[in-house]
């Protein structure tokens, strides 16, 4: 009783009733965790976490790739659906890319997202937290 009356105390300090806190949509996590050379090509892995109670199916990513030198490399979109409150790697191959060549990769825009609604859509963009652990590229909306 206590702690729900502690945690209720800092929900309201923080400007957020309860309800608001419980009905906040779960983050939505997408890592860029590693680049491969391949023949002619650059295989990207991505970690996505959904730990959200619904499955993102489909889940379709705007991305940009940029050069060191901060030039559009190429632009692609991917498909890369979570299955609910699971963690997953996806990986795909920009052929023709080279994987030091690589300085940044902007997510462009969410093209679906569980539903291709905009608001499906719009919803999903701001439950994305993005990272990067490969070193010199940056992984930004």
């Amino acid at each position: 009783m206590l702690r729900g009356c502690l945690i209720g105390g800092f929900l309201l300090l923080a400007g957020l009733s309860p309800l608001q806190a419980q009905n906040a949509p779960a983050p939505l996590r997408i890592e860029l965790n590693r680049l491969e050379p391949r023949d002619n090509a650059c295989r990207v892995w991505m970690v996505l976490n959904n730990s959200g109670g619904e499955a993102l199916d489909p889940l379709r990513l705007d991305l940009v790739l940029f050069g060191k030198d901060g030039v559009v490399s190429r632009r692609l979109a991917v498909d890369a659906p979570v299955p609910a409150n699971r963690t997953v790697v996806r990986l795909f191959d920009v052929a023709g890319q080279s994987c030091d060549g690589l300085g940044s990769v902007l997510l462009n825009d969410v093209l679906a997202c569980g539903s291709q609604e905009a608001d499906a859509r719009n919803a999903c963009v701001a439950r994305l937290t993005l990272a990067s652990r490969v070193s010199g590229v940056t992984f930004d909306k």
